[in-house]
């Protein structure tokens, strides 16, 4: 995005009925047809806090990381638009408005184009350097440039150096003092940059000299080569989002920039925080809030993979913010508010320094579930996440360098057996059991086989062009990026959009030649001639993608049991058996060292960890789960605390009980909780547990529903019939006792109505 853009002077009132820039019903059948490939492509994705989306008023949806280039705003837009009723106007890339298909369809779901500096980079002549790095790290020189160019370097523009690990470094140019010299807004940074700019090799990661006592370059440096980027004006973008805002409507920006690979969170733009204060400055009173969309995949560039899409608890921007940016000062409240957006974004994402780290706290992830009890996609996300930040807490401490050794030992077996982690169970099966299994799950494939292999044969024209054309878009990606490290952010994007495009020609294709065949020979004779070839056009549109979706369904549980077949192979060995006995050994140690450091870590970390639990500890010492730790599905994570956030979070209201929201702390603009987040620890949500303040406005003590008059204590899990009991018993017995309230105070109205009607009467009479 754009640095400080110009705002409107004025901005109309917000409002309550959210106008769109586009039709809705070609919205609405863009999502559903571009749906169903999302539903094919990914075996799950699930949505995770949607109840905190506002349902009517301005939001701005910032999303992060990502990491799947056109998919990740689709699967947004299908999120918001299913589960909070809302559409949104996301923003797009200048460059591709310019693709026939994605600039045809961005165009019709209002997307708002922006240009990007860095998609208009152009090769500078000559070379540059940094003449004094230490005195004036602002001075630029050149060997052979133009910079009085103005058609090519123009102030505000940026320069660029090359690539080096996949990220390139770039410096606004703020002065053009000549052909030959420039002066920068903000230095070079980095260990690469400094060493590209001035040839020395006495810098350290920060990017800082180590010899101070020596000025300028290395004798006989003769500079980099550059390319240059022109000023990009935001104006026509800035005023497309604010009367979309103006309109009460909601708008999706990425605001890294664009999409990547990394495991980490790039730098925010200014574009964002702009928006935000822009449009509270020109009506203070819209109600404008910021949503943070964690965009959470498994292995994204995959064919039917995972994700889970999580919002964050909405931002409302501090007035002072606000008044600090119509004050002038708006670099200051820019840089504030993109700070608070960013730490919002951190506690809905699962971002690690590297891509080694994370496979570490997955492994980790695994081994501190035991229980072999398989966790719902939002808990392994948010597990996910409090281990990163643990880890990254005490990645020093002697403990954490030790295990982090063994795990990556375990890991390394792992791959050598050519083994996952939940395989390693197998070791403890009898022989005579993995006999039945293996025999069963080979019996179990050559049946799938027979659904499988009609669909694989007639569909591979699409899978192998596919795979083809995303790996070429992949790598043209890679090479213009400076962020990518391997472009499998683009790899997705092309499998959608070739299959998209190759699926309907090559089912036209099978129907016209299936056609042909009943025409001149009826099939060999199969089909009798009293069946119209209409009938058999029709039979081909549903035929053919009937067997692909049966390929689908069939090979994808067919390619989980061929993956099973390794193990069971290998305990059959007698070489390898004992490898595996001894590799279960070794896992059953590492999971105990697992649980014992995080339960002694994890209360440092989180005040809340031993009441808010994600995995059960089956290793104490009476051998039960705490009561206070449920297994998975109860967890209850504090909210961040940063500026801007709120500080706890508001539990649903639960509509279906139709309790006034006061006693369940529900807010009626976020609505009821979808019935895809169920909380199967009941005890961990206020309106179930005790509260510490009671809100009841009855006189009542200790009433946690209504006025009911008991002290409903929290239940660790509910997975016996005894414990769905009581809660409905003690649920029902409130819920009467309330009704009767009701009914009383009802009565006594009555009454009261009714001695001041004869009242009135009598005074009448008088």
């Amino acid at each position: 995005m754009a640095k400080d853009g110009e705002i409107h002077e004025h901005m109309p009132h917000t409002k309550h009925k959210e106008q769109n820039p586009m039709s809705n019903w070609v919205y609405d059948v863009f999502l559903w047809t571009f749906s169903i490939l999302v539903d094919l492509f990914f075996r799950e994705v699930h949505p995770r806090g949607s109840w905190k989306v506002p349902r009517r008023g301005p939001v701005i949806f910032v999303a992060a990381p990502h990491a799947n280039q056109f998919v990740d705003p689709l699967i947004l837009m299908r999120t918001l638009r299913t589960e909070c009723h809302r559409r949104a106007a996301f923003l797009i890339a200048a460059k591709s408005m310019d693709r026939w298909l994605i600039g045809w369809f961005a165009r019709k779901v209002g997307a708002v184009p922006v240009g990007r500096a860095l998609d208009m980079v152009k090769p500078g002549p000559g070379t540059i350097y940094l003449p004094d790095p230490i005195e004036e790290p602002l001075l630029v020189r050149g060997v052979g440039t133009k910079f009085d160019d103005g058609k090519l370097v123009q102030i505000g523009g940026l320069l660029v150096l090359p690539s080096v690990n996949g990220t390139a470094a770039n410096a606004e140019i703020a002065e053009i003092t000549s052909a030959e010299e420039i002066k920068l807004k903000k230095p070079f940074k980095g260990k690469a940059a400094m060493m590209q700019m001035t040839g020395r090799v006495d810098v350290d990661d920060s990017g800082k000299f180590t010899d101070q006592s020596v000025k300028g370059t290395v004798a006989g440096f003769e500079g980099s080569i550059y390319k240059v980027a022109p000023k990009v004006d935001q104006t026509q973008v800035y005023d497309a989002v604010f009367d979309r805002l103006s309109a009460g409507g909601a708008v999706g920006i990425f605001p890294e920039g664009g999409s990547h690979d990394r495991t980490e969170l790039l730098p925010l733009k200014a574009g964002v925080a702009i928006m935000a204060l822009g449009a509270l400055a020109a009506n203070p009173d819209c109600g404008l809030k910021i949503v943070p969309c964690g965009m959470n995949y498994f292995h994204a560039h995959k064919f039917r993979s995972r994700a889970v899409v999580e919002f964050g608890n909405p931002i409302e921007v501090p007035k002072e913010l606000v008044e600090l940016y119509r004050n002038g000062e708006r670099r200051e409240a820019v840089s504030q508010l993109l700070d608070t957006v960013y730490q919002a974004l951190v506690a809905v994402t699962v971002t690690s320094p590297d891509y080694d780290t994370l496979m570490l706290i997955q492994a980790v992830r695994r081994l501190y579930n035991p229980t072999g009890k398989k966790l719902p996609l939002p808990m392994v996300v948010e597990l996910n996440r409090r281990l990163v930040k643990g880890y990254t807490h005490y990645k020093d401490d002697p403990r954490i360098v030790s295990l982090k050794k063994s795990v990556i030992d375990y890991n390394k077996q792992l791959r050598y057996l050519n083994l996952r982690d939940h395989q390693v169970e197998y070791a403890k099966f009898s022989i005579p059991k993995v006999i039945f299994l293996l025999f069963y799950r080979l019996a179990k494939i050559s049946m799938l086989s027979i659904g499988v292999i009609p669909g694989l044969v007639l569909f591979a024209p699409v899978f192998v062009a596919s795979k083809i054309i995303s790996i070429k878009k992949s790598r043209e990606a890679l090479a213009a990026s400076t962020v990518k490290l391997q472009g499998r952010d683009v790899m997705a994007t092309w499998k959608l959009l070739v299959a998209l495009a190759f699926a309907p020609i090559l089912y036209n294709f099978y129907t016209i030649l299936l056609t042909y065949w009943t025409y001149r020979n009826r099939v060999q004779g199969y089909v009798a001639d009293w069946v119209p070839l209409w009938a058999v056009v029709i039979f081909g549109y549903i035929f053919f993608p009937a067997i692909t979706f049966a390929a689908l369904r069939f090979g994808e549980v067919g390619m989980d049991i061929v993956k099973s077949l390794r193990p069971l192979v290998l305990s059959l060995n007698p070489s390898s058996s004992n490898t595996i006995h001894k590799l279960r050994e070794r896992r059953a140690e590492l999971s105990a060292e697992v649980t014992d450091i995080i339960n002694k870590l994890g209360p440092e970390m989180f005040p809340d960890f031993d009441a808010a639990r994600i995995v059960a500890d089956p290793f104490r010492a009476d051998g039960a789960a705490s009561p206070s730790s449920p297994t998975h599905g109860g967890f209850r994570r504090r909210d961040s605390t940063h500026s801007g956030i709120s500080e706890a979070e508001t539990p649903p209201q639960f509509r279906r009980l139709n309790i006034d929201a006061s006693i369940g702390g529900g807010s009626s603009m976020y609505g009821h909780l979808p019935r895809n987040e169920s909380f199967k620890n009941l005890g961990n949500i206020a309106l179930f547990a005790t509260p510490r303040n009671s809100r009841s406005r009855s006189s009542s003590s200790g009433g946690a529903v209504g006025s009911a008059g008991f002290s409903l204590k929290s239940f660790s899990t509910l997975d016996t019939k005894a414990s769905f009991d009581e809660v409905s018993m003690k649920i029902r017995g409130a819920m009467r006792e309330r009704g009767q309230m009701r009914r009383r105070k009802s009565e006594e109205a009555r009454d009261e109505e009714g001695d001041n009607d004869s009242d009135g009467e009598e005074r009448k009479d008088v």
